[in-house]
């Protein structure tokens, strides 16, 4: 009797076994030989499931994000204030037990500069909506609990865009010292302004 595969599950477990070697050497300095042997499976095998080593990485990224995701999730909906919520949204850019997703981001990042497909373009394209969508729904839950005044929502694509902008600066540029400092000012100026005063 045939052994019937699960090929998503086959490419994540691929991709997942080779997370470790992305963080060590980067995507420029591996191999696909590498790549194979480290998951214990030929170099046909890895061509089966993926067109290239960027396939791969984005495979890694889409999965730790949406574990990373369902942890993030528990955390924001314990915490009261929008203002400490959206913090916590934003905590991925600087935080220390993020350091290599953050790492696997950058790749995904420069990759889809460089040599954007229409895959590459659909995950990124996703993962942001969803990201967005949260988002959103944080902003709108402080506006309809009185926390925020309405034209709260008119800020929301700014907020949303701030993060990841100087998240992306301050790895290419010296001009943001301290990323986690300056979300906190930047939130906490703004969430002066949006909060109802009570």
């Amino acid at each position: 009797m045939a052994i019937i595969v699960d090929k998503v599950q086959k490419r994540r477990d691929i991709a997942l076994s080779c997370k470790e070697i992305f963080f060590q050497n980067g995507i420029n300095d591996l191999t696909i030989s590498q790549i194979a042997k480290t998951a214990g499976v030929g170099k046909g095998t890895i061509y089966e499931y993926f067109k290239n080593k960027e396939d791969i990485i984005f495979e890694i990224v889409n999965n730790l994000i949406q574990e990373r995701n369902q942890e993030m999730f528990l955390e924001i909906s314990e915490l009261k204030s929008t203002r400490e919520k959206i913090k916590r949204f934003s905590r991925f850019f600087y935080c220390e037990e993020d350091v290599e997703l953050r790492q696997l981001y950058k790749e995904f990042i420069s990759i889809s500069l460089v040599q954007p497909d229409s895959n590459m373009i659909a995950m990124q394209s996703s993962i942001t909506k969803d990201y967005f969508s949260w988002f959103v729904s944080i902003i709108e839950l402080g506006i309809e609990s009185g926390e925020l005044q309405p034209n709260a929502q008119a800020f929301t694509k700014g907020i949303f865009a701030v993060g990841e902008g100087m998240f992306i600066k301050s790895s290419v540029t010296d001009i943001i010292d301290d990323l986690e400092s300056e979300l906190h000012q930047f939130y906490d100026a703004l969430f002066d302004m949006l909060e109802v005063q009570r």
